[in-house]
């Protein structure tokens, strides 16, 4: 019987089919050189320490002990590496590179960084920053977890504006079902902010990240005394980083900074992970009612905070 698993694992292996082919893994020698991809990963390995015990360089490989010891015996023949007894227990066997074995692996480190450059110098900027947060996805999904990306808050400028609408668009169409007609209330809300804004009052925020926008938060006048938190927004990809936290708290800074007493903010009760990130920051449930808006029926709330 067919495992209701089958297709997707067909498209795996044929991803992994294709995806070797385009890398090299296949060929003779890695990156023209008479190393096979597993010799590359235990050069690798060996040249980012002194020294390393054979058991601890296996376990990081996860090799059989056996082909690990022949690949070895090989490179100590080669002059790329030179075996002795670890200091702490002489039962064990240390291996480090050599002289020779360190050229070996800067000639792999450099060859391998200008095949992949040109293979990325193929694709467009956008297509580059697509392809590197797949790979980034695909890490956490199969259990890798990456490491910490560092984000960057800005003021919007060019290109900004329109990117918030399509992303509020986009987002609330694929998330929630939201018609087009919230595409029409964020670009009207972005339109008036420009036609009426108050350099010294209000402010727009972009998260940025990788050099591609990510998340976006708006402080605009409500009046004298009260400042409107508006189109906070995080993509999902990036969501648990806590770019929408920052971006709340950029805001309340700036409002505060800026004389006004209180800020507001307008959402619906689906929005959950918003409504954690305002309870989180201080606001309060003031005002709630059902409405339909958006095609869907909804619960709309209004939240305070005091500066």
């Amino acid at each position: 019987m067919t495992s209701a698993l089958a297709p997707q694992a067909n498209a795996v292996r044929d991803f992994n089919r294709f995806y070797t082919r385009i890398i090299g893994v296949l060929d003779e020698g890695m990156v023209r050189t008479p190393f096979s991809l597993t010799d590359c990963r235990v050069i690798y390995e060996l040249a980012q320490r002194p020294a390393t015990e054979v058991p601890a360089l296996r376990r990081e490989l996860g090799l059989d002990p056996g082909y690990l010891s022949r690949i070895l015996s090989r490179f100590a023949v080669d002059g790329l590496v030179e075996r002795s007894q670890s200091p702490v227990d002489g039962r064990r066997q240390v291996v480090a590179l050599t002289d020779a074995g360190r050229a070996a692996y800067e000639l792999l480190d450099e060859r391998t960084q200008n095949e992949i450059e040109s293979l990325l110098s193929r694709l467009s900027d956008p297509d580059r920053e697509r392809l590197v947060e797949a790979m980034r996805t695909i890490r956490g999904l199969l259990g890798e977890a990456p490491p910490p990306r560092a984000y960057l808050l800005r003021p919007a400028g060019p290109g900004d504006l329109g990117w918030v609408v399509h992303r509020h668009g986009v987002r609330y169409a694929e998330e929630y079902g939201w018609d087009i007609t919230y595409e029409a209330l964020i670009a009207r809300i972005v339109a008036d902010y420009v036609d009426g804004r108050d350099p010294l009052r209000e402010e727009a925020w972009i998260a940025e990240l990788d050099g591609a926008p990510v998340g976006s938060v708006f402080c605009v006048r409500r009046d004298d005394e009260v400042a409107q938190l508006r189109l906070l927004l995080v993509e999902p990809e990036v969501r648990g980083l806590g770019i929408g936290s920052r971006l709340v708290d950029e805001c309340l800074r700036f409002a505060r900074r800026v004389g006004y007493r209180e800020i507001m903010l307008w959402t619906t009760d689906i929005l959950t992970d918003a409504r954690r990130i305002y309870e989180k920051a201080g606001f309060e449930l003031r005002e709630q009612a059902p409405r339909h808006s958006f095609g869907h029926d909804l619960v709309e709330q209004t939240w305070w905070r005091r500066l």
